[in-house]
C-alpha cells in the first residue's frame, strides 16, 4: 500500500482540482503524501545529495562509530548476551541546522547549498500552507500568520540532517523510535536507494517508498491543533539497516515560540465555540516543545491534555 504521490505542477493548471483533492486526501487520510515535480531544480537537489554524503564521511563518521551512546550500549548488550532491545536511543547521526546555527565548515560547499535548498523548501512549504488554508476553507494565509505568531515574530524553520548507517545488530535497536513530529509542516528529502521510513496507517506499519528526487510531507502536531483535528499528525519510525547507510534531511517549517496555537474558529462548530469544549485546547508553542522534548516517543493526546492545564 504506496503512499500517495501528488505531482505539484499539476496546481496551477488544468488540473487545479484534482491536485487539491489529492493533497486534501493525503491531509485527512495518511498525514503523509510525497510530492514530484515540485519545482525544485533537481542540480539543487544532485548537489544535497552529494554534500550531506561528503559532510557525513568527513565530519562525522568516525566519530559516530568510535563515540556514539547507542554504539556503546548496543555492543554492551551484545557483549552480555542480552537479547533485550536498546529503547531509550537511536541508531541515528544527526545535525540540526537553522539560520543563527553554527554551521560545519570542512566540507567543500556544503553551506551554501545547504542554504539555497533551505529558501527553495521554505517558499514550497509556504505554498503548501495556502493550499490547507483553502481546503480548510479558512482565509488564505492564515496558517503562515498563526506560525509567526501574528505579524511580528518570524516562524521557526529548521533542518536535520540524519545519517543511520549500518547496523550490525538492526532488530536490537531503531534507526529511529516511533513518534509523531511537534511542529507543523515537515519537508523530507528522504534516500532514493535505502529504505527504512515507515508510517502506521490503520494498525499496521507501511513503507514510505523510496522514490528519487521527491518530497516526503507530513503534517505535525500543530497542523492537527490548527485544523481542529481534520489534519492528523501521524506516527513514523525509521528502521534500522544492517549493511547500508541511510541519509535523509528533514526540514520543519515551526510556529514561532511566542505564537498562541488553538483551533481556527472557522473549523470549531458554533455550539463548540469555547476552546475549552473543542477537541483541542489554546496554548503557546514554547510551552508544548518543553512537554513535547519530555515525552516524544509516548502517545500524543496527554501532550494536548498536559499543555492545557499550562496556558
Amino acid at each position: 500500500m504506496p503512499i500517495p504521490v501528488i505531482d505539484f505542477s499539476k496546481l496551477d493548471g488544468e488540473g487545479r482540482a484534482k491536485t487539491m483533492a489529492q493533497i486534501a486526501n493525503g491531509c485527512e487520510e495518511w498525514g503523509f503524501f510525497q510530492l514530484v515535480n515540485h519545482g525544485i531544480p533537481l542540480e539543487l537537489l544532485a548537489r544535497v545529495k552529494r554534500v550531506s554524503s561528503d559532510f557525513y564521511k568527513l565530519e562525522r563518521e568516525e566519530n559516530f562509530i568510535k563515540n556514539s551512546p547507542s554504539v556503546k550500549q548496543l555492543k554492551e548488550l551484545v557483549d552480555k548476551k542480552n537479547e533485550d532491545k536498546l529503547e531509550n536511543n537511536d541508531w541515528e547521526d544527526v545535525i540540526l541546522l537553522s539560520d543563527d546555527n553554527e554551521w560545519p565548515t570542512k566540507t567543500p560547499g556544503f553551506k551554501e547549498t545547504m542554504m539555497a535548498y533551505r529558501e527553495e523548501l521554505k517558499k514550497l512549504a509556504e505554498k503548501l500552507m495556502e493550499v490547507m488554508d483553502e481546503n480548510l476553507g479558512i482565509p488564505k494565509g492564515y496558517i503562515k500568520k498563526a506560525f509567526k505568531g501574528g505579524e511580528g515574530d518570524k516562524a521557526f524553520f529548521g533542518t536535520k540532517v540524519s545519517h543511520y548507517p549500518p547496523c550490525p545488530h538492526p532488530e536490537m535497536v531503531n534507526g529511529l523510535r516511533a513518534h509523531t513530529d511537534a511542529g507543523g509542516i515537515i519537508l523530507l528529502f528522504q534516500d532514493d536507494e535505502v529504505e527504512g521510513l515507515e508510517i502506521l496507517k490503520d494498525g499496521k506499519w507501511i513503507d514510505v517508498q523510496p522514490i528519487p528526487n521527491s518530497i516526503v510531507i507530513n503534517t505535525g502536531d500543530q497542523i492537527e491543533v490548527l485544523s481542529n483535528g481534520k489534519y492528523k499528525s501521524v506516527w513514523h519510525r525509521v528502521q534500522a539497516m544492517p549493511d547500508r547507510t541511510r541519509r535523509s534531511i528533514a526540514s520543519f517549517y515551526n510556529p514561532s515560540y511566542n505564537a498562541t496555537i488553538e483551533p481556527a474558529a472557522q473549523l470549531v462548530e458554533k455550539e463548540n465555540s469555547d476552546v475549552n469544549q473543542s477537541g483541542y485546547p489554546k496554548f503557546v508553542f514554547s510551552d508544548y516543545m518543553s512537554i513535547y522534548t519530555e515525552q516524544k516517543f509516548l502517545p500524543k493526546e496527554p501532550r494536548f491534555q498536559a499543555v492545557r492545564t499550562v496556558y
